[in-house]
């Protein structure tokens, strides 16, 4: 009975219980509930009915302010939540970037960049392009003309390597592959046209494009070998990031002098009425024999390339 009084007090009843029919009815209802185990919704069960109009709509309006309360402190929570994972979001995109760089100061640390845009550069560049322009003239027995194309090739040859020797900011890695890639590229395009012609025979120039194949293909092997990690296309390709210098050989010299001296004397042949001389045929064996050597003389040495020394990355 204290529990049901305390429920009336705290409702503020303005009229005598004694006056209500139903009052022995609720007020047993209301004891047995409050000796369970559900006092506190009895509680509300009950006051519910004891209460006045104006005390329901007290209770309506704490309930409302009671469940906007709880609503604005859970927003608080998804505030603060939202706050800690934009916080940490920053956070890892800072390590992202700070990572990201390291590694990319590390990497231009550890390869060396030069500038390729040289004299001499251009000039093997040149001897390329020359090259396919020289054999279709070849085909087409313009003996004369390609004579004269072939030599201003020669005098590109000699021109980027004198330059490349007397100026050293001339001198640059990517030209000790580009060179030797231009010699083989003229001497191969000249020896398969004039052969194409009948001037030189197709074995010679076999074996001189099928070395030159082979040496092509360790130069690409190499580049791989040498290109520090990550490796991709554009890295691959990049002639700025010097990963490695070609050293060519004493008879690999002698061989490039001898087969241009070959093709020269030929494509001369035509031009000057001693086409089959036989010191032409001993020219052949000769450059057979040499290229064979040079070719020998890449397998054999140990000094032919060198990978460039890393810079310290401590």
């Amino acid at each position: 009975m204290n529990s049901l009084n305390r429920i009336l007090s705290r409702c503020q009843i303005n009229f005598a219980l004694s006056q209500h029919k139903f009052t022995n009815v609720y007020r047993i209802k209301a004891v047995a509930c409050l000796q369970g185990n559900e006092h506190a919704r009895c509680n509300n069960y009950y006051a519910s009915w004891f209460c006045t109009t104006s005390n329901k709509k007290d209770i309506l309006l704490n309930r409302r302010k009671e469940l906007k309360t709880y609503i604005e402190h859970n927003k608080e929570r998804l505030r603060d939540t939202e706050q800690r994972i934009k916080e940490r979001g920053r956070v890892v995109l800072a390590d992202i970037k700070e990572t990201k760089d390291k590694v990319k100061g590390r990497v231009e640390q550890v390869i060396e960049k030069e500038n390729i845009y040289t004299i001499p550069n251009f000039l093997c560049i040149s001897r390329i392009l020359l090259s396919p322009y020289l054999g279709m003239l070849i085909v087409q027995a313009d003996f004369n003309f390609a004579l004269g194309i072939l030599g201003i090739a020669a005098v590109t040859d000699l021109l980027d390597g004198w330059i490349a020797r007397t100026w050293e900011s001339q001198s640059t890695k990517v030209g000790s592959f580009l060179d030797p890639m231009a010699d083989k590229v003229l001497i191969a395009t000249l020896f398969l046209t004039l052969t194409y012609a009948n001037l030189i025979p197709i074995a010679l120039t076999s074996i001189i494009v099928g070395r030159d194949v082979i040496l092509v293909t360790a130069g690409f092997v190499i580049r791989y070998k040498s290109l520090p990690p990550p490796r991709n296309l554009s890295r691959y390709f990049d002639a700025t990031l010097a990963t490695a210098q070609l050293a060519p050989t004493f008879i690999s010299k002698v061989n490039t002098a001898v087969q241009l001296l070959l093709v020269g004397s030929t494509l001369a042949a035509p031009v000057f009425q001693y086409v089959g001389h036989p010191a032409l045929e001993y020219l052949w064996y000769v450059t057979g024999a040499t290229t064979v050597a040079a070719g020998m003389s890449y397998v054999l040495s140990k000094n032919t390339y060198k990978f460039l020394k890393h810079k310290n990355t401590k």
